[in-house]
């Protein structure tokens, strides 16, 4: 008989962005699914061990799909590895590091890579003085989806914050367009432009249907500016050591030309879900959802 491939898709989990890592595990899910495999989605909530369920599955590869903390910023990865079972997108070193924004930043900026001025405060700082002049853009460290933002603009009244004495992240706020660029197997996809209705691309610009946003593809950049962003988004996957794929953001001033051009951040679990980029960039250059999932696939490994 035929040995038949069997993945787990690893999906859910407890992160404030529980919801959209469901959607992208079920597509995901869908789209691995042939004759020759059997996949099976896998909820993270702790409902028993984690580690306990995946080895009595006794998967070949697992297809992490999880988004956020737990997820993306190396503890799952750090699991799969002292289990032995290959995964795909980034390891350990590289979850982590991308996950807390300060340490990524500190890497960016440590080879050369232009990042925005920030400052590391707790969240009850900003009610007392404000770190950097207004307009800026405070936020958790170490949260994806834009979860948890705030812009801050010149006689802004501040809401009260969920816990205070947290730590935030506080940034200048660059004018201009917002633009990511997917990197996959360590090349840069093309530049996409995202179009707001608002001033950030929040939570519900990313993932409601009609949130706010519209994606350019091709973005509607000068060549010059669209080389800058993909050479950045390369290195800053190199320098993180990255793997498989994952997706870097940024902010352009077309008002200061190249110099207008910040690196936001690097993130090593993108979404899959209908509204997501890097599918949207890989099905530009001609590489459908599914043969997309297989190159994740085909990339998985244990460890770094």
């Amino acid at each position: 008989m035929e040995n038949t491939q069997h993945i787990v898709v690893l999906a859910g989990g407890t992160s404030a962005e529980r919801e959209i890592s469901l959607v992208t595990g079920q597509a995901v899910a869908a789209a691995l699914h042939t004759a020759n495999r059997r996949v099976t989605l896998v909820d993270a909530a702790p409902t028993e061990s984690l580690s306990a369920r995946i080895s009595a599955l006794a998967p070949d590869v697992v297809f992490n799909a999880l988004h956020g903390r737990g997820g993306e910023d190396g503890t799952v990865q750090g699991l799969l590895d002292l289990l032995g079972v290959p995964y795909t997108h980034s390891g350990v070193r590289a979850s982590a590091m991308a996950m807390h924004k300060p340490t990524a930043r500190r890497l960016f900026k440590s080879i050369g890579l232009p990042v925005p001025e920030a400052r590391e405060v707790l969240w009850r700082d900003l009610s007392e003085a404000d770190p950097l002049p207004r307009p800026y853009i405070a936020k958790p460290p170490s949260e994806g989806s834009t979860v948890g933002v705030r812009l801050v603009r010149p006689g802004d009244n501040l809401a009260p914050f969920d816990d205070p004495d947290a730590p935030a992240l506080v940034e200048t706020y660059i004018p201009g367009l917002e633009l990511t660029v997917g990197v996959l197997d360590d090349e840069p996809l093309d530049v996409i432009e995202i179009e707001l209705a608002g001033t950030v691309f929040d939570f519900d610009a990313k993932y409601r249907p009609g949130g706010g946003a519209v994606h350019h593809l091709p973005a509607r950049i000068p060549p010059t500016i669209e080389l800058r962003a993909q050479a950045i988004a390369q290195a800053a996957y190199r320098v993180l050591g990255c793997r498989g794929v994952a997706r870097a953001d940024f902010r352009w001033n077309p008002e200061d030309g190249l110099q207008g051009l910040y690196l936001l951040e690097i993130n090593t679990q993108p979404g899959m879900t209908p509204t997501s980029l890097v599918p949207e960039a890989a099905a530009f250059m001609g590489l459908s959802f599914p043969a997309l999932c297989e190159r994740l696939i085909a990339a998985a490994r244990v460890g770094d």
